[in-house]
């Protein structure tokens, strides 16, 4: 087993992930992700007639580990959404979970697992995670991006994920706006990044692109695993709008640098098969056009995948105060 900051009686944490598609409930020791169960759902689901199938799933985890009472420390909740983690409460949806704000789920933790639970914003425990066993351990100042359906950023300072009065603080990257005349965004904005270069637009920009009818993408999914095929292959519009999200991304990169000073910026989530291709680029972007008189940010894939933030859990208990082993 791997040493752990915890190893001196480290105890069990349950974490629940809550994405977009599934939703993964895992099992977590130390600095060890012991298992997980994933739970697909709808897109339109509720999450009141989901927890028993939740509540079962975690029970399946402590009696296939065999842990015994009084070693579970407790859960931690990571949501799809605005969190408000000094409140611990979730403040806001955007379209999925929608009864979620309703919902005691501190009393439901209490109820049928008779410990506390911790809720925060899925991306910052994320973050969480790569910073205790992942890609930014030991890092306190630094921004991550998930490239994926959406374009997700979030932010860490001095070691604190930045949360602010209303739990958005840092959490809005993939909303920088990159084009003043740009296309419109769930936000209700137009040119953020997301709009220009996330996956759900993806389909749009490419469609709308000079030439699209002659190119290569006009018969193929439009996703991005195809833009970055089709473009190593040759197609001149799979090329312009790969080089476009590209640029896009790079852009928020560097809006990220300025608003929030990090040393390190990470990258996750399924656009990451592309890394060879994407990391050198921001980083060249980065380095060109920042402005850091102190050095160059770092640009790097996040380590963990879908496990970052069901192994966040722990490091988000211990700053609760609930004891999760000793340091």
């Amino acid at each position: 087993m791997t040493r752990s900051m915890f190893s001196a009686g480290p105890r069990r944490v349950l974490t629940i992930d809550f994405g977009g598609t599934h939703i993964n409930c895992g099992l977590a020791h130390g600095e060890q992700l012991v298992d997980n169960i994933a739970l697909e759902c709808p897109s339109t689901t509720l999450l009141q007639p989901l927890l028993p199938a939740i509540t079962a799933n975690l029970h399946i985890l402590l009696e296939r580990h065999r842990v015994p009472a009084g070693e579970l420390a407790g859960i931690a909740l990571g949501f799809c959404g605005i969190v408000d983690s000094r409140a611990n409460r979730i403040a806001s949806t955007n379209g999925k979970y929608e009864d979620a704000p309703g919902i005691d789920l501190i009393g439901w933790a209490l109820a049928e697992f008779g410990v506390p639970l911790q809720m925060e914003n899925d991306a910052r425990l994320a973050l969480l995670g790569e910073t205790f066993v992942g890609a930014a351990r030991n890092e306190k100042d630094v921004v991550l991006f998930t490239l994926g359906t959406g374009i997700g950023g979030v932010a860490m300072i001095d070691g604190k994920p930045l949360s602010g009065r209303h739990g958005q603080a840092g959490l809005l990257g993939g909303h920088f706006p990159v084009r003043i005349h740009g296309r419109p965004c769930t936000c209700g904005g137009r040119g953020c990044a997301e709009s220009e270069a996330g996956g759900w637009a993806l389909p749009g920009v490419c469609r709308d692109w000079p030439g699209f009818a002659q190119s290569t993408l006009a018969v193929a999914d439009l996703n991005f695993k195809n833009i970055f095929e089709h473009a190593a292959a040759g197609d001149s519009v799979a090329i312009q709008v790969r080089d476009h999200c590209l640029r896009v991304w790079a852009l928020a990169a560097v809006a990220a640098v300025h608003a929030f000073d990090p040393t390190l910026i990470l990258y996750g989530g399924g656009v990451m098969r592309s890394a060879e291709i994407i990391l050198p680029y921001i980083q060249q972007v980065v380095a060109n056009e920042t402005w850091t008189p102190w050095g160059t940010v770092k640009v790097r894939a996040a380590a963990l995948g879908e496990n970052a933030a069901l192994l966040g859990g722990v490091p988000l208990l211990r700053n609760a105060g609930i004891f999760c082993g000793s340091n």
